[in-house]
């Protein structure tokens, strides 16, 4: 029961970060792609009705996560909390200004839409280096808890590391690159003209940065993280996530060079799914290493009682169906390419 609950919650953030991850990455090139008010409203337009039901994906994360692994959810809301804080900060920004930039004028508007982009640029960046830093392993004491610094001496190694060291940078510029390349994707298929060119250059330009990053960003995992190989080693068929994920970059260029846009985003969700499901295989049974590894949470140490889980499971499957539902609604209702308006936005 408590390597289901491992898949399923590593299922709900890989949702949330391919559905929230276009709209991030829309948001960090709107400023670059779009060139006038209108375009700038376009671009809004074309997130603007999915934006904040692809949040609830790590909202849902989160809740699930409280009540199947508790001692994970308590060690890392402490020991991460200056991070989580200023990603809670982000995501209220990018709120705030799409709902916001037009409610004033044309300073006002601009105001926003700097936010916005900022917020978005940095979420990518700050989301990436939390992952490294689950990967990488934290300083937990024997009770389970930890409390990272912003950063200490960049070393990815040290005993005391900070949430920002070489290692984590790297993977959070990652996470930059691949999601500007995803949104900028989704914005090519969700619009028409100068606009959807421009989005179509910005994907291509995305594309072999983050294909060094990716190189650069597994070998270091593994430089830092030799032991992450062993499950690869006892359980082959691993092998099949990072395929996806190679797969997926490769079509990319292969669609993106065609302008078949849908195909292109398609693909770039498949990177990131094999990419974030390698590094789940890789950890397992590990959900929070410690820099001492007797000290590390695993899905045994962690899982809350047999019966929570059950229950919960009972449950979850409800929730699931109607998100379920409610995103293949939305995403039906809002099809297609969007058209400027002098309203909205």
């Amino acid at each position: 029961m408590e390597t289901l609950w491992f898949i399923l919650v590593a299922f709900m953030l890989t949702m949330y970060v391919v559905l929230d991850g276009f709209d991030l990455g829309v948001g960090a090139i709107h400023l670059f792609v779009a060139k006038t008010d209108v375009e700038r409203r376009s671009v809004l337009q074309a997130i603007g009705p999915v934006w904040d039901g692809n949040e609830v994906w790590l909202v849902a994360a989160a809740g699930t996560l409280f009540f199947t692994f508790p001692r994970l959810y308590g060690a890392s809301m402490s020991g991460f909390y200056l991070p989580l804080m200023i990603v809670l900060w982000l995501l209220m920004l990018r709120g705030l200004a799409v709902e916001l930039r037009s409610r004033g004028n044309a300073v006002w508007s601009a105001l926003w839409d700097a936010l916005f982009g900022i917020a978005s640029a940095l979420l990518p960046f700050f989301l990436g280096a939390g992952i490294a830093n689950v990967v990488r392993g934290v300083p937990l004491n024997a009770q389970g808890y930890f409390f990272e610094p912003l950063w200490t001496d960049l070393d990815p190694r040290s005993l005391r590391p900070g949430v920002l060291d070489w290692y984590t940078v790297l993977i959070g510029g990652l996470a930059g690159t691949a999601l500007v390349m995803h949104g900028a994707h989704f914005l090519a298929l969700k619009t028409e003209g100068a606009l959807q060119m421009r989005a179509r250059r910005i994907a291509a330009r995305a594309w072999p940065a983050t294909i060094i990053l990716a190189a650069l960003g597994t070998a270091a995992t593994f430089f830092i993280r030799p032991g992450l190989l062993i499950n690869f080693g006892a359980r082959p068929w691993g092998f099949v996530f990072p395929l996806i994920a190679v797969a997926g970059l490769l079509a990319v260029r292969f669609f993106g060079s065609r302008d078949r846009d849908g195909s292109s985003l398609v693909a770039s969700g498949f990177f990131l799914a094999g990419m974030l499901a390698s590094s789940a295989f890789a950890l397992y049974p590990n959900v929070l290493p410690a820099t001492d590894g007797a000290n590390s949470l695993t899905v045994s140490n962690a899982a809350a009682p047999p019966y929570g889980l059950a229950v919960g499971l009972a449950w979850w499957v409800v929730g699931m169906a109607l998100a379920v539902i409610y995103f293949v609604l939305i995403y039906r209702l809002f099809w297609g390419k969007v058209q400027p308006a002098d309203e909205g936005y």
